[in-house]
């Protein structure tokens, strides 16, 4: 009898075990998905920079990412309209920082620096979700430190243009900026309530993030005009409200939910070379020596930072 109970115990382990490792690589997975789609977008930005004011191509794309949305999650957060309700100033912070503000900042980011630059600055946001997890009380441990150390020395190399007496451009610091906003979105992503649905949550920010753009938006159409529908600004508007929101935060929400911002983080470090190969092939930038070294400060830092010690 002993024997049968420690086999149905071993046995229940074991599921739960493979079970959690199922739900890790799927994480990993989504992770990888919203990495590769959120390089696009850096590079859709930088596309739509003297064509198309970054507010109102912000605004545009939550509306598209609504129209692409509403049919599968409206439904789910009409009946789950009380909770949201309860949640409200969760909601709410979730939206201006993951909707109104990231971006918009990329988009404002994208009018002084180039797509490559906006990556590599991206690729450290992961230091900030660890300074993040540091406050919450999570230990960081020498490792980790020393590797967030070597990635912020390639940022700051980066936007410094390895001068002494440095010169920032004004899109690398909105781009830290826009780091800043998503990594703090990313921390906030592991207090969402458990029982309220990944759908119904990326609808509730997208409304409520586009209602805050909305007054933005009508300044911006009134100081700079409206632009012009075309297919140079409607295919990357589709893009970005399509892919970029609707698809990409979706997978990367479900990823932090299952296996944390942290983790999820790890798969983000490889956007910068995503961001190169895409930013060459549609705009024609290239890599030059500082960046490839900056890129291999950034990237060699944060993975020696998440690799875990013998």
């Amino acid at each position: 009898m002993a024997v049968l109970d420690t086999v149905r115990t071993s046995s229940h382990q074991l599921t739960k075990v493979k079970g959690a490792n199922g739900a890790a690589g799927l994480g990993l997975v989504l992770a990888g998905v919203a990495t590769v789609v959120w390089s696009g977008s850096f590079v859709t930005s930088r596309a739509l920079h003297d064509s198309v004011p970054p507010v109102q191509a912000a605004f545009w794309r939550w509306i598209v990412a609504l129209v692409a949305l509403a049919p599968f999650a409206a439904g789910q957060a009409w009946r789950q309209r009380r909770l949201l309700r309860r949640r409200l100033r969760f909601v709410v912070l979730a939206s201006l920082l993951g909707v109104t503000v990231y971006n918009t900042l990329v988009n404002q980011a994208g009018i002084s620096t180039s797509a490559g630059n906006m990556g590599m600055i991206m690729a450290a946001s992961p230091v900030l979700m660890a300074l993040f997890a540091r406050i919450g009380g999570e230990r960081l441990g020498a490792r980790r430190t020393t590797g967030l150390l070597i990635a912020v020395a390639g940022v700051l190399l980066l936007v410094s243009k390895g001068s002494a007496a440095p010169h920032f451009a004004p899109g690398d610091l909105w781009m830290i900026a826009a780091a800043l906003s998503f990594a703090s979105y990313s921390a906030l992503l592991r207090r969402k309530p458990a029982e309220l649905g990944g759908l119904a949550f990326l609808f509730a920010t997208f409304v409520l993030g586009a209602l805050m753009l909305l007054p933005a938006y009508g300044v911006s159409l009134a100081a700079q005009g409206g632009f012009e529908p075309t297919a140079g600004t409607v295919g990357p508007l589709l893009y970005v409200g399509v892919f970029s929101s609707a698809v990409a935060f979706f997978a990367w929400n479900k990823a932090v939910a299952l296996i944390g911002a942290t983790r999820a983080g790890v798969v983000y470090y490889l956007q910068p070379v995503c961001v190169a190969l895409l930013s060459f092939a549609v705009l024609g930038e290239a890599t030059g020596p500082m960046q490839i070294v900056c890129m291999a400060l950034i990237l060699g830092g944060v993975m020696w930072g998440a690799g875990r010690p013998k």
